[in-house]
């Protein structure tokens, strides 16, 4: 099986990382021809997760999709989903038959507001058959510190959900494998957008204990989110029986509830990193450029909002956030409604 990777972010770099470090070959699209001549040099990415040191003889390096497309029998989108309808732009479209396409994207389609695999289906008639997702909770500064962590891989074909899951499985990753492709998606862009809430309460200083509420509060109005979407088994600690002596997953598992902690409270956060700007008073496209990488909760934030005109869910905590991002509410008094919303 030919594995291809497209993005060369830190996130893209760690799941590279964990394919070599399984010896196996990837293609991978990196940025630019500069990044292609370090990583040949140096053996390390250049830009992101420096101690990184990669066997070059396991990477077929280029600076253009379609040739991973055309080399590759799964490729892994990484691109942050800001540039993605840019990226796959550049592939034939024909170069998509065949493939099973895995996304590792956070976040929904720029001015569509669709899910990657709803983009897929309705642009190129790609199969939901053929599309998988990778989700956290893991960061990829704890990836190339090889420290445990969990994946989360999601796809229709559970067969080849496992068979992918197992390319990554190692002793610092531990793969788990569910069937719920839009539900994994919509925790993955929810959490980034409560995770920059998080920041913005620690910008205005509040404690620890407000925290706890506040994230306790973004818990369940997620969930409330995923069940009117349609996700089956939001609740905590009912498991269906399975053959194996695993439970079934179900809100509480790492992939939902678990992602949405680490994102919120680590330090590797960028969306608490960028909230946190945002609570200090930054404007936010100065919170960009002082971040210098993409916060996906901020996009995300007005997805959600639109998305939700139609789900109908009760958000009020995204509602301020997006508020406060979008519409030049202030951070003091966005919270301040959300204050009135805690339970």
């Amino acid at each position: 099986m030919r594995l291809g990777v497209i993005g060369s972010g830190s996130w893209g770099t760690a799941l590279v990382k964990i394919l070599t470090d399984n010896k196996h070959t990837v293609n991978w699209t990196v940025r630019s021809e500069h990044v292609v001549s370090h990583l040949k040099a140096r053996h390390h990415n250049p830009n992101y997760l420096h101690s990184v040191q990669f066997n070059c003889s396991l990477l077929n390096l280029n600076t253009d999709p379609a040739i991973t497309f055309e080399n590759s029998d799964v490729v892994i989108l990484v691109t942050p989903s800001g540039y993605m309808t840019e990226t796959l732009d550049r592939v034939d479209p024909a170069l998509f038959k065949g493939r099973k396409i895995v996304s590792a994207v956070k976040g929904m389609v720029p001015g569509k507001n669709q899910l990657l695999n709803d983009y897929l289906k309705a642009q190129y008639d790609f199969p939901e058959e053929d599309y998988f997702t990778i989700m956290g909770p893991c960061h990829a500064e704890e990836v190339a510190a090889e420290k445990l962590s969990y994946l989360t891989f999601s796809g229709s074909d559970e067969a080849f959900t496992q068979i992918l899951a197992s390319c990554f499985q190692g002793e610092y990753l531990n793969a788990i494998v569910n069937t719920d492709v839009y539900g994994v998606q919509y925790a993955g862009i929810m959490k980034n957008i409560y995770a920059l809430g998080a920041g913005i309460a620690h910008g205005l200083e509040y404690g620890d204990n407000f925290q706890s509420v506040f994230i306790a509060n973004c818990a369940d109005e997620m969930a409330g989110f995923l069940r009117m979407a349609g996700v089956a088994d939001m609740e905590v600690g009912v498991h269906k029986a399975l053959a194996s002596h695993k439970k079934s997953p179900n809100y509480a598992a790492s992939v939902y509830l678990g992602d949405l902690l680490v994102t919120s409270y680590s330090l590797f956060s960028r969306n608490r990193t960028f909230g946190n700007m945002i609570g200090k008073g930054y404007a936010v496209k100065a919170a960009q450029l002082e971040l210098n990488m993409v916060a996906e909760g901020y996009y995300a934030s007005k997805s959600i909002h639109e998305i939700n005109k139609k789900i109908n869910a009760d958000l009020p905590i995204a509602d301020a956030i997006y508020e406060i991002l979008w519409d030049h509410l202030s951070a003091e008094q966005g919270f301040k409604k959300i204050e009135s919303n805690l339970i």
